[in-house]
């Protein structure tokens, strides 16, 4: 028994001892890991979150293989399902874009879209770049430029600093423009050294008054950078037509106040429309007044609702004279954005651009102004498809802003209007923007732009053209009720330019 007894203790013994030391291998493989996770750059929720964050890049592997049981499929979720975010991710970090085993995609929805290959696609050799285009003829200083894809507004505020340095590098290394958004123009902006436009709000931030006036003297010092390329008045936005941005004060930092010029902490509510803007007329003035104060082009950015105003615009442009148009227009999708608003708002208000690109696209053509004006497009394009589909429709250039939030590493954690966003993106908490490394991010960004114009350049070859830019509404075909594809050409017919404006100059 004594033997036993000797036996049994020595034996928990070795088991005490195995656990101690199984638990201080443990303890020092999490120390080592935690040092590991936050020296490095490449994940911001492995930065931020050590360890801990180990977990999220795991089960997003083990959800591959285990979806079908616990998870949702990959085109449920909302506002963007699992199948357009990896995308975006793996573009962003210049990974293997390939996917296996057919698609996801049922095929036979309605609205779906189907491009139309050609039996002789376009070879490498035959294939061009984007062509260029010229914005603001009329302007002393027209902008041109090759690019397609570009950065949409999103202020300074609802940004924070490292995310405003990031996608401005990634703008100049990748060749496209950032938009401002209504929060003014920052030194961070600039800092990249990219293409900029700047947006004017209907607070008027950073090129107002001590009244809160529109100010030509700001108009002046702003366009005197010579980034600054265009100016967009903002007369609505996706994520609430008929409202103005909302800040919170917990972030309106002294930074922030200052550029803006409004008070520290206090939350910045932008009026719901411009005092100075009730009318078409007024709303050529304004373009007018801000082409001539800056010598750029300028136009506008608005979510459509109804459209009988914009044959309106076209019918004052024609009486006033085709310098008088505006520059360019920037249609908004009413599905969302990244800007916080009532739900009520983003949920019912406007249209979505499915409908409102078509049909902004044929007014123009109709009055002959297509030419004149050039057309932007933005909501929730963040895939080479959606890109595809706004150029086959008639759009000029097609902006995003989800879609490099995601290039930045945003997970859809819909905290954008907490100050608690876990990726450092949207918040301006030093402890959760520390995860976000401007130099790394930046390199992502480029990269999305990069595979982006790829994958374009791999649509428009494979429907027979040479360059993106000459896809047209006889390269797809869209999903009827029934579940029948119909051409779109037959969807949306071009329209005839009405008889009294055939002979207008339009350039």
């Amino acid at each position: 028994m004594e033997i036993i007894a000797d036996f049994a203790y020595g034996f928990l013994e070795f088991l005490s001892l195995a656990f101690a030391a199984g638990l201080a291998v443990i303890v020092v493989a999490v120390i080592y890991m935690y040092i590991v996770d936050v020296n490095q750059s490449e994940q911001t929720i492995r930065r931020n979150y050590p360890v801990i964050g180990r977990l999220r890049y795991k089960f997003e592997h083990l959800g591959e293989f285990f979806r079908q049981y616990f998870f949702a499929q990959d085109r449920e979720e909302l506002p963007f399902n699992r199948a357009q975010r990896a995308w975006v991710y793996r573009a962003a970090k210049n990974v293997d874009s390939t996917v296996a085993f057919g698609s996801t995609r049922p095929l036979d929805k309605p609205g779906d879209l189907l491009f139309l290959n050609c039996p002789f696609p376009t070879l490498e050799e035959e294939a061009e770049e984007a062509s260029f285009v010229t914005i603001g003829p009329y302007a002393k200083q027209p902008y041109v430029t090759n690019s397609i894809y570009n950065i949409s507004g999103m202020s300074f505020g609802a940004l924070s600093v490292p995310a405003v340095k990031a996608l401005s590098t990634g703008a100049k290394k990748a060749g496209v423009w950032m938009n401002t958004g209504e929060g003014g123009l920052s030194s961070y902006h600039l800092q990249g050294g990219c293409d900029i436009v700047f947006q004017i709000g209907t607070a008027k931030y950073g090129v107002r008054d001590e009244h809160g006036q529109l100010s030509d003297e700001k108009l002046k010092e702003i366009a005197s950078h010579e980034q600054v390329k265009m100016f967009e008045i903002k007369m609505s936005q996706g994520a609430k037509p008929g409202k103005g941005g909302i800040l919170p004060g917990e972030k309106v930092t002294e930074e922030i106040a200052a550029i803006r010029g409004i008070v520290v902490g206090h939350d910045s509510i932008s009026p719901n429309g411009h005092p100075d803007i009730r009318n078409i007329d007024d709303l050529l003035d304004m373009i007018h007044r801000v082409r001539e104060v800056t010598g750029k082009p300028v136009g506008f950015k608005a979510v459509i609702g109804t459209s009988e105003w914009i044959k309106e615009l076209c019918l004052k442009i024609h009486e006033r004279g085709i310098e008088s148009a505006p520059d360019f227009i920037t249609i908004d999708s009413a599905d969302g954005g990244t800007g916080a608003a009532p739900q009520s708002l983003m949920d019912y208000m406007g249209t979505p651009l499915k409908r409102s690109l078509p049909k902004v696209i044929d007014i123009l053509l109709r009055y002959n102004l297509k030419d004149r004006v050039k057309v932007i497009c933005s909501g929730k394009m963040v895939n080479p498809s959606d890109v595809a589909y706004a150029l086959c429709i008639g759009a000029d250039f097609i902006v995003s802003a989800r879609g490099f939030m995601f290039a930045l590493g945003c997970i859809q954690a819909l905290q954008c209007n907490k100050n608690t966003c876990p990726t450092g993106i949207t918040t301006h908490d030093p402890k959760l923007q520390q995860g976000l490394i401007p130099a790394n991010k930046a390199e992502r960004v480029a990269y999305f732009v990069k595979n982006m114009r790829k994958e374009l350049g791999i649509i428009a070859h494979s429907c027979g053209v040479v360059e993106p830019r000459k896809l047209g509404r006889s390269h797809a075909e869209l999903v009827n009720e029934l579940g029948i594809p119909m051409p779109m050409s037959e969807v949306y017919p071009m329209p005839e330019v009405k008889k009294e404006f055939i002979n207008t100059e339009a350039l």
